[in-house]
């Protein structure tokens, strides 16, 4: 199937390692299990993502040292086009350790390298470089430490040259300086804490969350807004009206992924050239699936296309 180009970013990657033990207690060695061990990162998430879902994508990542180089060659073994950018540092580890006596997981994120100007200008033209007219690039994730805040609106305003668009899902400093920018991104997605904090009220209902999105389109913020409401599903405002996406009840293994399989879905969708209604519905279905696995893992393909077969989704 025909789809337009999709780029994906990721600036702090991560070498994830999942591993489990009966019960987390203090002043011991602590036995794990062996350890699962993924490239991470949201941007290299959504790729992952998408190839599981059938579609193609290029994951550009900054990566460095040793620990860059093993993502590297993972991302290149499991069929990836990867562009690698060069990091000022090593990349970092995360750990997930999930105690089977209680079923909590405990996440342990590093940071990563310290940017500077120079690396952040890097980084802003092999972005710009790589962009493709007509195409999507996708910033999902943290920023690593030195990187400002506003990089999104930035990228945005060096993506006009281009004809690219920008799907934005991030958090933090990085959604208020997006929120306070004069330049749109294409498509800005959040969780409903994330909604809640910039909102500075409750967003308790569906339509809270949707006329909260539509605000931020009136204002100018984003041409597209998603809210995820987690198991309440997933609302979208834009051009197109306002959407909502039901979630499927499924028994949740590990949350972890939900996120970047949402954006894959909703982003192959989208540049498959589907209506809104089925983007969202696609992303919701793959957000769902990503639940029902464990750790690191992301949303299995028979998984998602039988949730999106059984897809309820209502214009609000």
């Amino acid at each position: 199937m025909m789809q337009e180009p999709i780029l994906t970013i990721t600036l702090n990657p991560a070498l994830d390692l999942s591993t489990g033990i009966e019960r987390v207690v203090p002043d011991q060695k602590l036995r794990c299990e062996k350890p699962e061990v993924d490239p991470g990162g949201g941007g290299i998430n959504v790729s992952r993502a998408i190839q599981i879902l059938g579609g193609q994508s290029t994951a550009l990542v900054a990566l460095g040292g040793a620990t860059g180089t093993r993502i590297a060659d993972m991302l290149k073994s499991d069929g990836l086009s990867v562009m690698r950018l060069t990091a000022p540092g090593e990349t970092r580890q995360s750990l997930a350790v999930s105690e089977r006596e209680t079923g909590h997981q405990f996440r342990f994120v590093l940071p990563g390298p310290e940017w500077h100007r120079a690396h952040v200008a890097d980084a802003m033209s092999a972005i710009a470089e790589a962009a493709r007219a007509g195409g999507w690039v996708v910033l999902s994730g943290s920023n690593p430490p030195g990187v400002p805040a506003g990089f999104a609106q930035m990228l945005a305003v060096r993506l006009k040259d281009s004809a690219a668009r920008l799907l934005v899902d991030t958090s933090g400093e990085a959604l208020r300086a997006i929120a306070a920018s004069s330049t749109p991104v294409d498509v800005l997605r959040m969780d409903s804490l994330e909604a809640e904090g910039l909102a500075g009220r409750p967003l308790p209902h569906r339509r809270d969350s949707a006329e909260f999105a539509a605000g931020l389109v009136r204002d100018g913020v984003a041409r597209a807004v998603i809210v995820a409401r987690g198991a309440d599903g997933s609302v979208i405002a834009g051009d197109e009206g306002v959407w909502h996406a039901e979630a499927i009840s499924v028994p949740v293994v590990s949350a972890v992924g939900a996120g970047d399989s949402f954006v894959a879905g909703f982003l192959l969708a989208t540049a498959r050239n589907q209506p809104v209604h089925e983007t969202l519905a696609l992303g919701a279905a793959a957000a769902s699936a990503a639940c029902m696995t464990p750790a690191t893992d992301l949303c299995r393909a028979e998984d998602v296309w039988r949730f999106y077969e059984q897809r309820v989704v209502t214009q609000l």
